[in-house]
C-alpha cells in the first residue's frame, strides 16, 4: 500500500485505517495521496465491513502538504499528480480531491478521530468523513491561504455544509487554527473526546452492530440531502424504505427486537 503510507486492519467489521508518516507529522506526498485513494476503493468493496475509523498514527491526524509539495509549487509542479491512480468516472478527478472524497463513496460511515494538527490538505481528509471526534486541544485550519493557495480538495464544497458560507468564507480567507473545542461549536467537527481514536473505535462497534443494509441506506439519503431538489430527495427515501422492508436483515431486526436477542445481520 504505496510505502505502506496508509494501514487497515479490520476487526469484527470495523476497519482501522491510519495514516502512517507520524515522523512527517503525516504529511501528504504522493504517497500518501495514493495510499488514501487505494485505501479508500479497497474499503468500498471489501465485504463485512460495516465502520471505518480514519486516524493518523503519532500524534497527529495530518499537517497537510509536505514541504517538498510546496517547493515544486514555486517551479509550477504539482507533486500530487505525479501519484500513479487508475483513472476514475466519479466527480472528484484531481488526486487531491479523490483523497478526500473517496470517503464519502464508500457504503458505510466513516469516521475520523483527529489529534494534533489537521491542517490544509489534512483537515479536507477529515472532512470527507462522515462523523469527525476530535480531542479538545486538536488543532484545525483552512491554511491553504497562508502559503497562497486555495483548498482544493474538495473543502470549497464541504465547508460552507458544515459551518455556513459566512464562517467558511472567514477560515478561509484568514487561515487562522481553531482548537476542537471551538471547531465542534462552530460544526467542523461532530463532538469531542480526549480519546478520539477510541471513542471513533466504540462508535465504529456500534453502527457494525445494526443492519448495514439499513445504515448504507441512510448515508445515501444524507449525502444527497439539500444537494438535489426536495421532490428527488424525497422520491429516494421512498425507493430506499422499500427495498428495506422485508429484506432479510430487517426482517431479522424485528426477530431480535422481539426475542431480546443481538441480531445476526448478513452483509
Amino acid at each position: 500500500m504505496s510505502e505502506q503510507r496508509v494501514t487497515i486492519a479490520i476487526t469484527d467489521g470495523v476497519a482501522d485505517v491510519r495514516l502512517a508518516r507520524p515522523e512527517k507529522r503525516n504529511a501528504l506526498d504522493p504517497a500518501m495521496f495514493e495510499g488514501l485513494v487505494l485505501a479508500g476503493e479497497r474499503l468500498r468493496d471489501e465485504p463485512g465491513v460495516r465502520a471505518v475509523v480514519l486516524s493518523g498514527e503519532g500524534p497527529d491526524f495530518c499537517a497537510g502538504l509536505d514541504f517538498g509539495s510546496f517547493q515544486a509549487m514555486r517551479d509550477g509542479q504539482r507533486l500530487s499528480a505525479t501519484a500513479e491512480l487508475p483513472p476514475t468516472d466519479g466527480p472528484a478527478k484531481a488526486t487531491g480531491q479523490r483523497a478526500a472524497h473517496v470517503w464519502t463513496t464508500l457504503p458505510m460511515p466513516v469516521i475520523a478521530a483527529v489529534t494534533g494538527n489537521a491542517l490544509g490538505g489534512g483537515l479536507q481528509i477529515a472532512l470527507g468523513a462522515d462523523i469527525r471526534i476530535v480531542a479538545p486541544d486538536a488543532v484545525l485550519s483552512v491554511l491553504e491561504i497562508r502559503w497562497g493557495l486555495i483548498p482544493d480538495m474538495t473543502g470549497t464544497q464541504v465547508l460552507p455544509e458544515l459551518v455556513g458560507r459566512d464562517r467558511a468564507k472567514e477560515l478561509t480567507f484568514t487561515g487562522r487554527r481553531v482548537s476542537g473545542t471551538e471547531a465542534v461549536r462552530i460544526g467542523l467537527a461532530t463532538r469531542v473526546a480526549d480519546a478520539p481514536r477510541e471513542a471513533a473505535l466504540e462508535l465504529a462497534r456500534e453502527i457494525a452492530a445494526v443492519s448495514p443494509h439499513a445504515v448504507s441506506a441512510a448515508k445515501r439519503l444524507l449525502e444527497s440531502s439539500g444537494r438535489v431538489d426536495v421532490s428527488t430527495q424525497l422520491a429516494a427515501e421512498q425507493t430506499e424504505i422499500g427495498a428495506l422492508i422485508g429484506s432479510p436483515n430487517q426482517k431479522e431486526a424485528v426477530a431480535a427486537g422481539f426475542e431480546k436477542r443481538a441480531p445476526d445481520f448478513r452483509d
